[in-house]
């Protein structure tokens, strides 16, 4: 399962709504090679699944990644922080070993 924070939710929505995204627009998650740890999360708004798209709904957004990018996301929270820490998206990923400093890559 994939989960979304209430922060993350929020922001989602406004995104949504600025850019006049329909209803068929979810969010896809991916995970590919790079980055200073190795692995790096990839996000990004669609609105056609593929045929191995896992997709899991909470708090009545959708959340769809590949089968493979699945594999390095069971269980992980999509958080949304506009704190003096830095503004943006992170993944609360229990999956991760290790992560770079920048939030971006992660390893396994």
């Amino acid at each position: 399962m994939l989960f979304i924070g209430d922060s993350a939710k929020a922001r989602i929505e406004e995104i949504i709504k600025s850019k006049n995204l329909g209803d068929d627009y979810f969010v896809r998650i991916s995970v590919t090679s790079g980055g200073c740890s190795g692995l790096s999360y990839h996000l990004d708004f669609d609105n056609e699944t593929q045929p191995n798209d896992q997709i899991f709904d909470d708090k009545g957004v959708r959340l769809v990644t590949d089968l493979k990018s699945f594999l390095y996301l069971a269980n992980t929270t999509l958080e949304f922080s506009d704190g003096l820490q830095g503004k943006g998206f992170y993944f609360d990923n229990p999956n991760a070993a290790r992560s770079c400093s920048c939030g971006e890559s992660f390893a396994v």
